[in-house]
């Protein structure tokens, strides 16, 4: 259910990553490529968010 939220989070950082990039001679991504490896890089992104969200409640529950 985090995947949304990781592809955009993703595609937004790889974009503006391009951007700075672009000072050292980089090429600039369009959007579509930054949505694009957003939704690569957004899969292993939302696992581990959601695996340390898990890992958080787990230690919570053990707490009481």
């Amino acid at each position: 259910m985090l995947y949304p939220f990781g592809l955009g989070a993703m595609a937004v950082n790889l974009f503006f990553a391009a951007l700075i990039g672009s000072w050292l001679g980089l090429p600039v991504l369009t959007p579509v490529q930054s949505v694009l490896g957003g939704a690569l890089l957004g899969v292993p992104a939302s696992w581990l968010f959601a695996s340390y969200i898990m890992r958080l409640m787990a230690k919570d529950d053990h707490q009481d």
